[in-house]
């Protein structure tokens, strides 16, 4: 799955995004404040938000209220120290699907997290961009360039998303880096770099011009049509 972790205790966070990794194989951006967790929710598909209660910028209860006022539809997992029945109920009326207190046994969270995958949580809508004759649906994960279809990992999904969501704009390969990879520190300088590569030979045929263009010393950018 992919999974959203926002949490702000460097330390906690670290140790969920490495876990969810090497034990339960998930493709997991951590991000540490509200708000940026909620800019990234609204550029890409996550299978699963875990949330924070208490963070900067804008807390997971918050946060929660928001995007079920949007109409977003997908699972959330509310992590907490507050234990209350209040405020466990608070935190089930934001919008949650599912809340675990602080501290918490992994196996615990993975558990809870393969719960969710198994409910049908439908997309928000049937998002789709177009562009180039590249044909992006974000809701089923799925693209085509000219009509055929083209099999890519989540993070390369991930990758192209960001890019198509910002043609036209350049994008240096520090903000690429941060938005598809968080704050995991272990991710080698030149990840980007390889990624675009791979990219560009499953989306680019054979003597055909590349969509995705390089600016030397500074980033990638997909041209406006």
């Amino acid at each position: 799955m992919r999974v959203l972790l926002a949490e702000d205790q460097l330390v906690l966070g670290k140790i969920i995004a490495h876990m969810l990794k090497q034990r339960g194989g998930h493709d997991v951006t951590w991000v540490t404040d509200g708000q940026e967790a909620y800019n990234l929710i609204i550029d890409s598909y996550y299978d699963v938000l875990v949330l924070d209660w208490m963070m900067p910028q804008k807390d997971g209860v918050t946060l929660c209220k928001e995007l079920r006022e949007q109409g977003y539809s997908g699972a959330i997992l509310l992590l907490t120290a507050k234990d209350t029945l209040e405020e466990r109920i608070e935190g089930l009326d934001a919008g949650a699907d599912d809340y675990l207190v602080k501290p918490f046994e992994h196996d615990e969270l993975l558990a809870r997290l393969r719960a969710l995958s198994r409910r049908n949580f439908a997309p928000i809508q049937e998002d789709i961009i177009e562009v180039n004759g590249i044909r992006l649906n974000r809701s089923k994960q799925s693209i085509t360039r000219d009509g055929e279809e083209i099999q890519l990992t989540g993070r390369e999904f991930a990758l192209l998303d960001l890019l198509v969501r910002n043609r036209g704009t350049v994008l240096t390969r520090d903000l690429i880096h941060d938005r598809i990879w968080g704050g995991d520190m272990e991710v080698a300088s030149n990840s980007v770099d390889v990624y675009i590569t791979m990219l560009r030979k499953k989306i680019d045929a054979p003597n055909q011009k590349t969509l995705i263009r390089s600016i030397r010393g500074v980033g990638y950018v997909i041209e406006k049509s």
